[in-house]
């Protein structure tokens, strides 16, 4: 009998003593995490930029807004005080927010404006994520100005999968509007037309040396001859995917999205507006001033765009000092050309996780959405001056026909928390309404969507895999479709219409990239798959920030799962009130 309660005693004791050990590495990892505490001002500034000052919103007045550093595993909590004219609320791109949808921040989705005057705290943990992300206002066309770089490095005592660089330098691509763009999207709201395009884009907020009145303030990059740095490249624009390259010299790209990559080599990079791209890059080129260059990749065909260049420089410290009076321009790198879809391609499709990656093969809900630009017919009543689209109609866009309504009186996840009726209804069509050539011919009745709120539902744990079909309805193009919420995995892209019998070969259920914004080729189809983990709404949308507006968005609505922490935590009591 002893020796049999001794045979038991000793794996009893063994599991009690992993136990307090996993208990102490846990309290070790805790004990680790810090909590980052920022107060954000949001308030109207006076910028100077293309020889002309204007009121600028801005956080703390600093354009681009400040840039956040934290470990994985660690806690931020931000004070936004609102001091501007306008509502604003901030997302923050591509954190997971899990069981804090209360802190995601889409006006609306999430959480009602702040008001002009009033405050909100956003609290939320990183979880499982290193690498760049990046926060921006989600009201309206305020990201324009109101943005910044979010730096996620490693838990402390662990480091990159690459050799340390010397180095790291946030890259936030942008869009600069002479005009307020509150006021440029209010003008294409009224009139139903395209808004203006952008007069520059920036590096770092500075226009650059090919703009007037901006040689004086552009960005420099400092190196060292040998050292290799890391830049977190951000497509902050708000309409524009961009293409980035360094005269002479080549990247490693090395993470996407706040998650490592199997490491490639390229001397362009792509990015969608919301996406991000580290790369390291080795100062071994003669020591000189070389150009950083920005243009757009504007795949819509006859659309107009801001064909402009931005730069900045990447400076050797050792670069000889030109002879005095003497002014030696930086060597500029050639860009690709704007319709260059071959080169956006061989960039989107050359990203892999860093290792095999554990992606679902059955599938609790298979999706297919449609996206794409639509034109309303001019309202009955309307004046004419409200329908100045082509041919006296009102630009539209939406997913599964169905464009986009954002409530005004609640947000979603409020009226879904508190039971609220009326506010939305969650029979978003799993697949299109109407099966139709999508990429070809389409037929004029299909151009119209309808106009609504609806959410799709999704059980707790469901596997989800969606087709993002593009259409070509008005104009084909490229898509930057961002998922609030999760991280999802780029299975496969191409180009015509998603076919399931021969493209289905094509997935990748190795090691696909995980992303948070997944770029839809122009005239093509990408699939994703993720798992519904984390409860709450979370909207998908467009981030071209004309197409969201225009209802190029649906969102779905995830529910608790069985014990308290698959459930949506209770709001914060500083919630503000529509």
């Amino acid at each position: 009998m002893q020796a049999f309660n001794m045979s038991i005693a000793n794996p009893l004791r063994s599991l009690l003593i992993y136990g307090i050990l996993l208990l102490f590495a846990n309290a070790v990892s805790l004990a680790k995490a810090k909590i980052h505490n920022h107060d954000f001002v949001i308030q109207a500034t006076p910028v100077k930029r293309l020889c002309n000052t204007r009121s600028t919103i801005t956080v703390n007045g600093q354009f681009p807004g400040p840039t956040l550093e934290v470990n994985n595993g660690d806690t931020l909590v931000v004070k936004v005080v609102n001091k501007a004219q306008y509502n604003v609320t901030i997302h923050w791109h591509g954190v997971r927010q899990m069981r804090t949808a209360w802190a995601d921040g889409p006006e609306f989705i999430t959480q009602c404006p702040i008001r002009p005057g009033g405050s909100y705290t956003y609290r939320f943990t990183i979880q499982g994520q290193e690498g760049t992300l990046w926060w921006h206002a989600h009201s309206s066309w305020l990201r324009a100005t109101v943005y910044g770089a979010l730096v996620i490095h490693p838990k402390e005592g662990t480091s990159y999968p690459f050799p340390k660089p010397k180095r790291e330098t946030p890259i936030l691509l942008g869009e600069w509007w002479d005009a307020n763009p509150i006021d440029v999207i209010r003008q294409a709201t009224r009139t139903g037309a395209a808004p203006n395009v952008s007069d520059a884009y920036t590096i770092n907020g500075q226009p650059g040396d090919l703009y007037k009145c901006s040689s004086q303030d552009t960005t420099i990059v400092h190196v060292d001859s040998g050292e290799t740095n890391l830049l977190r490249v951000i497509n902050a624009g708000l309409n524009q995917q961009l293409f980035f390259k360094v005269a002479n010299h080549k990247f490693t790209v090395v993470g996407a999205d706040a998650s490592y990559v199997k490491p490639f080599t390229t001397s362009v990079i792509m990015l969608g507006p919301g996406q991000t791209t580290d790369v390291l890059i080795t100062a071994n080129q003669p020591p000189a001033r070389y150009y950083m260059a920005v243009r757009a990749y504007a795949s819509a065909q006859g659309a107009p765009f801001d064909n402009t260049t931005t730069t900045a420089i990447l400076e050797y410290k050792a670069a000889p000092c030109p002879a005095k009076g003497v002014k030696i321009n930086p060597i500029l790198p050639p860009l690709p050309a704007f319709n260059d879809t071959a080169t956006a391609t061989t960039f989107t499709s050359s990203f892999r996780s860093a290792r095999k990656v554990d992606v679902p093969t059955e599938i609790d809900e298979n999706l297919f959405f449609t996206v794409g630009l639509g034109l309303n017919n001019c309202p009955a009543g309307a004046s004419s001056s409200s329908c100045q689209g082509p041919n006296g109609t009102r630009f539209t866009a939406s997913m599964n026909n169905v464009s986009f309504v954002l409530p005004s009186n609640f947000s979603l996840l409020q009226a879904h928390h508190q039971g609220i009726p009326g506010v939305f209804s969650t029979d978003f069509p799993a697949v299109p309404p109407v099966k139709f050539d999508y990429t070809g011919n389409v037929s004029r009745s299909l151009w119209q969507p309808i106009s609504s709120t609806k959410l799709y539902k999704l059980k707790y744990g469901a596997r989800v895999q969606i087709v993002l079909q593009g259409t070509s309805i008005f104009t084909a193009e490229n898509h930057p479709i961002h998922l609030h919420g999760y991280d999802f995995y780029i299975l496969a892209e191409g180009f015509g219409n998603f076919n399931p019998q021969t493209d289905t070969a094509k997935f990748n259920l190795v090691d696909p990239p995980l992303r948070n914004t997944a770029s839809v080729p122009v005239n093509g189809w990408s699939v994703i798959r993720f798992v519904a983990d984390n409860p709450g709404v979370w909207i998908m949308h467009c981030h071209l920030d004309v197409h969201i507006t225009w209802g190029l968005a649906m969102a779905f609505l995830v529910q608790n799962g069985v014990t308290q922490l698959e459930a949506l935590e209770e709001p914060p009591v500083d919630l503000p009130v529509c």
